[in-house]
């Protein structure tokens, strides 16, 4: 659940019972004043509480993680989105005409890997290469590119580097592509299922329809 939404449900439970609380101590059980007020802060600040509680945990068990592998994933999910950063900040201070597409696709892929590992943590693990080793080696290429390229005179020997770095991006904008089928590769096989277990059912429907059509086919 986004986190914003969820410190709102929260807040929206939590506000009526300090009301409630307060006026119930205040009214009936005939507290003062301060007292009322402190019993009530602490019913708020509780159920505020228990509800975070019940919250993370009900995340927990929808994704089946412990809170030691989210928080280890959380880690380095946020670790991942400042290279992204710095990966797209590079990304878009190359000025090579030649390398737009490349560079857009990679922005596309990098960003749509992270979204979908930072709302579902457990595909983290089947992005791990992604996460571990080619999203450092894109951040360095494409640094290294913007530097190289941004320098107004150049020789041959920068030209080739220049040359050489834009075909290992290339070659690793096809890596971080199957990175990402990888991440969606569960849900490939659910379609596929789902897919099969359809063209059964429509093609029971025909043989009970059409009986006697589907003997003389036999």
């Amino acid at each position: 659940m986004n986190p914003i939404v969820a410190f709102l449900i929260r807040s929206f439970v939590a506000v009526p019972v300090t009301i409630i609380t307060w006026l119930v101590c205040y009214i009936p059980l005939d507290f003062t004043f301060w007292s009322s007020t402190l019993f009530a802060i602490l019913g708020g600040a509780l159920t505020h509480m228990m509800l975070s509680l019940f919250q993370n945990t009900s995340y927990l068990k929808k994704h089946q993680l412990t809170r030691k592998e989210y928080r280890y994933i959380k880690k380095n999910l946020k670790e991942a989105r400042l290279k992204i950063k710095r990966l797209n900040k590079s990304i878009f201070k190359i000025r090579d005409i030649y390398s737009v597409k490349q560079r857009i696709e990679i922005n596309r892929i990098t960003k749509k890997i992270h979204k979908m590992t930072t709302k579902e943590p457990r595909r983290f693990y089947q992005a791990e290469e992604f996460y571990f080793s080619h999203l450092d080696s894109l951040v360095e290429l494409t640094e290294k590119y913007s530097f190289l390229s941004s320098q107004p005179k150049q020789n041959s020997e920068m030209g080739q580097s220049l040359i050489e770095t834009r075909k290992t991006l290339n070659e690793l904008s096809k890596v971080v592509e199957e990175d990402l089928y990888r991440v969606i590769s569960d849900d490939i096989d659910t379609l596929n299922f789902e897919i099969d277990v359809a063209k059964h059912t429509i093609q029971k429907k025909k043989e009970l329809k059409f009986p006697e059509e589907n003997r003389w086919l036999k």
